[in-house]
């Protein structure tokens, strides 16, 4: 089985960091799959399998793109244009192990869309997925997706965004499941006084890896991204970051921001950051910082001198840290959803 090497940052930096792709053995990919019957959408909109099959300009990998254009066994095209609500579910279980998707999503009005990967099931699944987001002018967005995979899967998923004049794109990412989860998000910022807020939560446990790749790429006057990461991971878990804010040429009086946080949970899990701000254009603003460390003694032994035990107190110091980011999903079922997973996988 040959060695992937995936999610490849937009410029190159030294090698001693280690950072600039990830590089994987024993992952099988599956060519040949039946149709996932597990698909569940509510919501009143415009939905077909009509989706684009145009080259991304990022993404995962060259290798994972093609096997989803070639091999998707669930393609969804979704066109909202008024107040919509839309929910995707893909549950796996024993009898569908192994999901290849496309989503295509082209937004006329305002939205509300949540996309879930759940497992129901203990054996290894398989999800290899494209996201495709247009906002048209003066569109408004919140998109959340939520990653509930069990710890035995692979999850790799690649989402783009277009943004025209003066539309809002609100993205939550809730990256908890998958033994190897790999996500790569590129914002192409176009139209001028568009804005894109990015809002990420990741809980690694075991010998769970993450690699997370965001990029922005801000084109038009007075755009904006806005970057927030907080994770956390304990036991042997490793964690990868690489987020570029990209001020392109005619980008003036453009912002943006970028800030991402690890709380380690043991002395073995292995968080490594690397933020990027890049530059061709003046009178722009960029900002970025990234942090990692252990939890505070002094809080938990305040927390623990009221009664509660060390699992518990590490539970409330986690979900402080998360609440500002679980606090802005919409939907309140996948509000709790996230609280009682992230409760029961910090066990």
């Amino acid at each position: 089985m040959e060695m992937l090497e995936l999610n490849e940052t937009p410029v190159r930096t030294a090698r001693n960091f280690k950072i600039n792709s990830i590089q994987l053995e024993n992952i099988e990919i599956p060519e040949k799959v039946q149709e996932f019957k597990n698909v569940e959408i509510k919501g009143d909109c415009k939905i077909d399998n009509q989706v684009s099959t145009k080259s991304l300009t990022y993404g995962t990998g060259k290798i994972l793109e093609e096997n989803v254009y070639q091999n998707a066994n669930s393609k969804t095209r979704i066109i909202t244009e008024k107040n919509d609500t839309i929910e995707i579910t893909y549950t796996f279980d024993d009898e569908n192990l192994d999901l290849i998707n496309e989503i295509e999503i082209v937004a006329e009005g305002k939205s509300n869309i949540t996309i879930k990967y759940k497992s129901k099931t203990d054996k290894a699944c398989f999800h290899n997925g494209i996201i495709k987001t247009y906002l048209k002018e003066n569109a408004k967005v919140n998109i959340t997706i939520v990653n509930l995979l069990n710890n035995e899967s692979n999850n790799f998923e690649a989402i783009e965004n277009k943004l025209d004049a003066n539309s809002k794109l609100n993205y939550i990412i809730v990256d908890i499941g998958g033994k190897t989860s790999i996500s790569n998000y590129y914002s192409n910022i176009l139209g001028d006084n568009a804005y894109n807020e990015l809002r990420t939560i990741y809980l690694g446990a075991n010998n769970q890896i993450k690699d997370i790749n965001y990029i922005a790429e801000l084109k038009g006057k007075k755009t904006n991204m806005d970057i927030d990461v907080q994770g956390a991971l304990k036991d042997n878990s490793i964690k990868h970051f690489k987020g570029t804010i990209d001020f392109k040429k005619g980008s003036k009086k453009a912002k943006g921001n970028e800030n991402e946080y690890c709380m380690l949970l043991s002395d073995d899990a292995k968080s490594i950051s690397l933020p990027m701000l890049l530059c061709s254009e003046e009178d722009v603003e960029g900002n970025h910082g990234v942090a990692s460390g252990k939890v505070n003694k002094d809080e938990l032994f305040y927390i623990m001198s009221r009664g509660f035990d060390y699992k518990q107190a590490i539970k409330l110091i986690v979900r402080a840290n998360f609440n500002e980011i679980i606090e802005k999903i919409v939907d309140e079922n996948t509000k709790n959803e996230v609280i009682n997973e992230i409760d029961r996988r910090l066990d």
